[in-house]
């Protein structure tokens, strides 16, 4: 069955599938910039991700009047991607990819594979979660239990690595410059599908903690809690006028647990957050529309209320315009 070569569709289509409107995809090219993955042709519409699985779900932002050959690259499929810096970030989704930083001198650490649970349901259409293995369930007998080809996986055992434009995995030689044939780089390893990883065991939890960042616009406050794989099924975050209540589930039996007090109002019912791979996003919006001095409040005295807010980015470094609120103006 061919499969559609073009980035952000990459589905197996039969003749009688490939009609007129099926294919959605990126006909640009990544753009890897400080650690934030985008593509060149929506990056107006959709915002960097700093995770690659994050950056491997954005929506796509075309949708073709006709499919083509799906056999074959088509133009938008050759173009380069852009790669201003290293690409190293480590990814914190478990999904099909995981990416590591560049790895140094000193032995790596033991590569711990998931194994599939035989026991758990598969769900109709689920992919192989194995870097590089592109299989799909077709059942158990075929794809889990059996002996023949299809129950049979070619994988890459350890992260994808990108570096200085060279990208790669850990756990084989091979490197490519273009983001398309890192896509195509044949696994290293055979051994079983994985399509519903085993639980690990279950360990004592572990309160742990986690870096806080935020910047803040005129009328809101964006915060930045950086847990890297919070579940969003079991982790709660609850809005007060005055606190923000944080109940964070991470890997590894960790468990991240914070009450801020803030520095000023904010209208509960209009602030959110969202789980990132590797963040906790807040939005709090605030009551008054006042600068505030700091996320939380103090008994220190403080002086004018300042702060640099940035636009598309995480934390306060790097902003480039100053926002206060209108008691405290900067004078020309």
């Amino acid at each position: 069955m061919p499969t559609c070569v073009r980035n952000g569709c990459k589905k197996e289509y039969t003749e009688e599938e490939n009609t007129d409107d099926v294919c959605k995809h990126h006909p640009g090219s990544p753009v890897f910039h400080e650690g934030l993955k985008s593509w060149s042709c929506c990056k107006d519409v959709n915002k960097p991700e700093l995770d690659f699985d994050e950056f491997m779900k954005i929506q796509v932002s075309y949708q073709t009047t006709s499919q083509g050959d799906v056999a074959r690259p088509q133009a938008d499929a050759d173009a380069k991607p852009v790669t201003k810096e290293v690409f190293g970030a480590e990814s914190t989704t478990a999904s099909t990819f995981k990416v590591s930083a560049t790895p140094k001198p000193s032995t790596p650490a033991p590569v711990i594979e998931e194994e599939d649970d035989l026991a758990a349901p598969v769900p109709s259409g689920a992919t192989c979660r194995r870097n590089g293995c592109k299989a799909i369930f077709i059942s158990d007998v075929e794809s889990r239990t059996g002996d023949g080809e299809a129950s049979v996986c070619t994988y890459h055992p350890a992260a994808p690595i990108f570096h200085e434009g060279s990208k790669g995995y850990l756990c084989c030689k091979r490197r490519v410059l273009e983001f398309d044939e890192f896509m195509k780089i044949e696994g290293c390893k055979k051994g079983k599908h994985v399509f519903v990883p085993k639980k690990q065991n279950t360990q004592e939890e572990v309160i742990t903690t986690c870096r806080i960042d935020h910047y803040q616009t005129p009328s809101t406050v964006c915060v930045s809690v950086f847990a890297k794989k919070a579940d969003k099924e079991r982790s709660k975050v609850s809005f007060e006028e005055s606190q923000v209540h944080l109940d964070l589930y991470l890997p590894d039996s960790k468990r991240f647990q914070r009450s801020l007090n803030l520095y000023g109002p904010i209208l509960p019912d209009e602030s959110n957050f969202s789980i990132l791979g590797t963040k906790v996003e807040l939005n709090l919006k605030k009551k008054d529309g006042k600068s505030w001095n700091l996320l939380e409040a103090t008994d220190k005295e403080i002086g004018f209320n300042l702060i640099f807010g940035v636009s598309g980015r995480t934390g306060t470094i790097g902003a480039k315009e100053a926002i206060v609120d209108s008691t405290n103006r900067l004078n020309g």
